[in-house]
């Protein structure tokens, strides 16, 4: 007989982390966006704002992601790409115009360059005399899953660790309400990794994270509180539930084995979901809105604080306001008309979840071991455990695609002679020339001996293993830019050779 599976909103929060769960308070409605300049971007945001969007997510562009202006070289080609260029205060401002910081929720999914975007916001704050208490949302932070999936790193592990923490810290004390960091399981999963490695290499992350801070002198229910979590809801239905469920009850498990924690905050795994982009095809794309709508019951049922939903076209193209709006209607109709937000957790002691939720939180955990007994994340991200694990699960998985043994509905089975060609969302290529010619002219209009001021003090801070937050802020405030602030880092901590 299948345990009894406790309580909702009680340790060790299997059945949620509140007692009453949407029948409170919904999920946060949070559409990723992001392209072009951040007008073209600001436009998108309140389009989706007056469709009832709950929270904004932003997307930004390669170079920004890399720590790269956009009149820099190396950004030729990618400004505005694939999410929103920001260099300076003045971007982040226009980014932000007319968004009401003090009410509306932000989540920035950067990671590298995590430090420099959240001081943008917070500089942006205080020109508009918001109380940065009052600033609240999340920054992704989590670099280490870029070492394992995704790529976009700078600076070798060791000091993008501590840059994360400087955050942990900062955020702490100044901006109470923000979430300093979104562990992501997401990118993992994108890159081809079974639900069980998802679940282990990412609570392998945060738990690298909780000690860095540990050993930085934090106590550790000053800021676990505020970590949360960003998982996949992929395509098996019971499979993503179970997921989403043994993640949050190994977390509590690990953390109060660990840390002992007397703030029950510190045990909860708070997390955002997003629909599998990996699963959307380019053939017969409208059957993505039934993916979409699947992932999404999945991750609602299994507990989510906050959704996003892809948009249909996305295989093909940015989206556009077409499907973006149908992403969203998506969730809204899950919200109220399906009933199921007025249970909480609906699935809970059945034993197809419960048989599933256990073996994934065994066998998340035997890897956590694993990963715990080679020093932790990092030494295994150096050892090239999690890549090479995740490369073998990605191949395994396009062999079954390829043998017709994993179907895809419209590509290895049930497809059409011929696709039919749809109108896509298309970048207007004078925006990058746009964006680059805006930079430089900020960069011509400053101060730039104060600029430079502010650059000396975030290099002087950063030898002398200083908090690098309030520095570059200031040295946002007095006319450095993203690339500079970068530029200045990897003179001081080098930058990160992925070769062994």
């Amino acid at each position: 007989m299948t345990p009894a599976p406790g309580l909702p909103g009680e340790p060790p929060y299997l059945r949620g982390i509140h007692p009453s769960m949407y029948r409170s308070r919904l999920w946060t409605m949070r559409q990723y966006a992001g392209f072009g300049t951040a007008e073209a971007s600001n436009e998108r945001y309140h389009y989706l704002l007056s469709r009832g969007q709950t929270g904004l997510s932003v997307a930004f562009d390669l170079p920004t992601q890399m720590g790269y202006d956009s009149d820099h070289a190396r950004a030729e080609g990618e400004v505005g790409r694939v999410g929103v260029a920001i260099s300076t205060i003045e971007d982040m401002e226009r980014l932000l115009e007319g968004i009401p910081l003090d009410q509306v929720s932000l989540s920035m999914t950067i990671n590298a360059t995590a430090m420099i975007l959240l001081a943008l916001v917070v500089a942006v704050a205080d020109r508009r005399g918001i109380p940065r208490a009052k600033l609240s949302g999340t920054v992704q932070n989590d670099v280490l899953k870029e070492y394992i999936a995704r790529g976009t790193y700078i600076y070798p592990p060791g000091p993008s660790l501590k840059i994360a923490t400087d955050l942990f810290e900062f955020g702490a004390s100044e901006v109470p309400q923000w979430n300093t960091i979104s562990v992501s399981g997401y990118h993992i999963r994108e890159a081809g990794s079974t639900a069980v490695q998802e679940v282990a290499f990412t609570l392998a992350d945060g738990l690298e994270y909780v000690r860095a801070a540990v050993d930085r002198g934090l106590a550790v229910d000053r800021f676990a509180p505020r970590i949360s979590f960003f998982f996949n809801a992929h395509n098996d239905l019971l499979e993503e539930i179970a997921k989403f469920r043994a993640a949050r009850r190994l977390w509590a498990k690990l953390m109060e084995e660990r840390y002992h924690p007397t703030d029950p905050n510190s045990l909860k795994l708070r997390f955002h979901a997003q629909t599998a982009g990996v699963t959307l095809t380019a053939q017969q794309p409208h059957n993505n809105i039934a993916r979409v709508a699947i992932q999404a019951m999945a991750a609602v049922l299994g507990g989510c604080q906050s959704l996003h939903t892809n948009s249909f076209d996305e295989a093909i193209s940015l989206p556009s306001e077409e499907a973006a709006t149908t992403a969203l209607r998506t969730q809204q109709i899950l919200a109220w008309e399906t009933g199921v937000p007025d249970t909480v957790d609906p699935v809970g002691g059945a034993p197809a979840i419960e048989e599933r939720t256990d073996r994934i939180e065994r066998e998340a955990h035997a890897e956590i071991v694993a990963i715990e007994a080679m020093g932790g994340a990092v030494r295994a991200i150096e050892a090239g455990y999690q890549a090479r694990a995740i490369e073998r699960s990605a191949y395994d998985a396009q062999l079954e695609m390829e043998r017709g043994e994993q179907v895809v509905v419209g590509v290895n089975r049930f497809g059409d002679r011929e696709d039919t060609a749809r109108p896509t969302f298309t970048l207007d290529k004078r925006l990058e020339a746009q964006q680059r010619d805006r930079v430089r002219a900020f960069k011509d209009a400053r101060d730039a001996k104060l600029a430079q001021h502010g650059l000396e003090m975030l290099e002087a801070a950063a030898r002398r293993e200083l908090n690098l937050v309030p520095p570059v802020i200031d040295a946002l405030k007095a006319g450095g830019t993203l690339g500079e602030i970068s530029d200045v880092l990897r003179r001081v901590y080098g930058t990160h050779d992925p070769r062994p």
